[in-house]
């Protein structure tokens, strides 16, 4: 008994009172099957490798120094410029397909980003029982399909509203109303997250309505606005659907429809993925930098209430 107590003390006093065998299982880690999961990782990685191949393929053969879109023969920009017929740079028309896509952007930005605001503080002022149902609105782009909304908009320029002709007016009126969600939702989100608090403080202190709003309340919204104008514009550069139904001639079509045209008629070359790869770097290079700015306007700022905004939002 002396000799059983002498052994047991001291494994009670090290916490192995169970054997050794026992404590070879306990020191061997746990192995979670989903702590690693392989086929989800698997699978993420081969659906990237699968969107983005294609992409890569069609970028490298904008630098073909040959006709060919299967076979490389050599590396050239002669694509990009150096030739007044086939170079984006220098054909009327390829250019003419950028300049109306960077006008289209601009444009419709300028138009929707303000009244998306406007409307944002609007309905997060708008205190009623009909509030939520006009909260719908928003989500308008959302609800019915994009080739509906542009035959509407077809039907409503050439039947209704005639005096407005298919071009780059009926272009920037049509992007601007499917594209008013944005900033919408993004800026009633921030109201949302941000509170009353600061405009109540702004009045305490004797500031009037506008003031309160110009003063105190733009500011705090400008990393939510600032964001919006950047989705607007990029969403605008890749639009197809609406720009091509209210496009009237070949000066009035963006680069999309360019595109698409040319690859249906059986006129497609390395010039179209030169194009292709203009429109590519564009976005990218806007969505890099609209990413980049709003990081660094809301520096500092904690999302505790990013979810109490979505919440509020989503249950309209």
């Amino acid at each position: 008994m002396a000799v059983a107590a002498d052994v047991a003390e001291p494994m009670a006093a090290s916490g192995d009172v169970l054997g050794p065998a026992v404590r070879s299982r306990r020191l061997r880690p746990w192995k979670n099957p989903w702590r690693r999961p392989w086929i989800l990782e698997g699978f993420t990685w081969l659906y990237l490798v699968w969107s983005i191949l294609p992409i890569v393929v069609a970028v490298i053969f904008s630098f073909n120094a040959g006709k060919s879109q299967s076979v490389w023969q050599g590396f050239s920009t002669r694509w990009y410029w150096g030739n007044p017929l086939t170079s984006v740079f220098e054909n009327p028309q390829l250019r003419q397909s950028i300049i109306q896509t960077f006008r289209l952007s601009v444009l419709t930005t300028i138009i929707a980003v303000p009244l998306g605001v406007a409307f944002a503080i609007g309905i997060n002022r708008w205190r009623t029982r009909t509030a939520t149902t006009f909260n719908f609105v928003m989500v308008f782009s959302y609800v019915i399909p994009e080739l509906i909304f542009a035959v509407a908009m077809f039907f409503l320029f050439t039947q209704l509203f005639t005096s407005i002709h298919l071009g780059t007016a009926a272009e920037v009126l049509g992007l601007a109303t499917w594209n008013f969600s944005w900033p919408a939702i993004i800026v009633l989100a921030r109201l949302v997250s941000i509170g009353p608090s600061y405009e109540e403080a702004a009045a305490d202190l004797g500031a009037s309505r506008l003031q309160s709003i110009f003063r105190v309340l733009l500011p705090l919204l400008m990393p939510a606005v600032f964001a919006s104008a950047v989705l607007v514009f990029a969403s605008v550069v890749d639009d197809f659907v609406v720009v091509d139904l209210l496009s009237s001639t070949a000066n009035t079509q963006p680069m999309s429809v360019l595109i698409y045209s040319s690859t249906r008629g059986g006129n497609s070359g390395p010039a179209l993925n030169a194009l292709a790869t203009i429109m590519l770097v564009f976005s990218f290079v806007v969505a890099i930098f609209g990413l980049v700015a709003y990081r660094w306007m809301t520096r500092g700022e904690r999302g505790s209430s990013r979810q109490e905004a979505l919440t509020t939002i989503t249950g309209m």
